[in-house]
């Protein structure tokens, strides 16, 4: 039996590894489509690595044109995603032991503040409070050990799913769960005020006594 062909320009999923093979065939548009599809959050990476915004996209194209320069050295085309993230973790590497880096000062925020809702970055209109309190609550992101820090960026930056995070950095789903959990975690325990402890009464405290 002739085997059903859908009509030209019929949406039907393409895996990242057929989209590898039709490129190292020649069909260069084939390549486009994995940009398109893998480009932010290959961004997001690079952001939680070296945490600025020009020098994240300078590496998310250095780590997308090294890619396609060797692509013929994949091994396995459906691994696309973590081949390419470890090539963007290389790159970013580069860079960082290329330039000096700063350390980003943070505050502890006012415990109303939802991490979620700064993370997500939906305000329309933020006021100069609001955007104070985002660049705080940016800073509190860089201060996470970065096997939080970069599934917090995917999550909430690239709207990732927790498969496509697992994919892209070789773990199981559960573990981009796990991750993302104790991340919250640690984003409330710094964003909540802590008690100071009581200054020490003035009995015998004073010299002479």
């Amino acid at each position: 039996m002739q085997q059903a062909v859908l009509p030209q320009g019929a949406h039907t999923p393409v895996s990242d590894g057929e989209l590898v093979r039709q490129t190292l065939a020649g069909r260069r548009a084939a390549f486009e489509d994995l940009v398109r599809r893998w480009a932010g959050r290959i961004l997001a990476l690079c952001h939680a690595k070296v945490r600025r915004a020009d020098v994240a996209e300078d590496m998310a194209q250095e780590a997308l044109l090294r890619a396609y320069r060797s692509l013929a050295t994949l091994a396995d085309p459906e691994k696309f995603p973590s081949w390419l993230y470890g090539i963007a973790l290389r790159a970013c590497l580069d860079w960082l032991k290329a330039k000096e880096r700063t350390t980003v000062p943070f505050s502890v925020l006012d415990r109303d503040n939802k991490p979620d809702d700064y993370l997500a970055g939906r305000s329309d209109e933020p006021t100069i409070d609001q955007e104070d309190e985002r660049r705080h609550m940016l800073a509190e992101v860089d201060a996470l050990p970065d096997e939080y820090r970069e599934v917090v960026m995917l999550y909430y930056y690239q709207d990732a799913t927790y498969r496509d995070i697992a994919a892209l950095l070789s773990v199981s789903p559960a573990t981009i769960n796990a991750r993302l959990t104790k991340a919250r975690a640690l984003l409330r325990d710094r964003l909540t005020p802590h008690p100071c402890p009581s200054p020490p009464s003035g009995e015998g405290m004073h010299e002479g006594r």
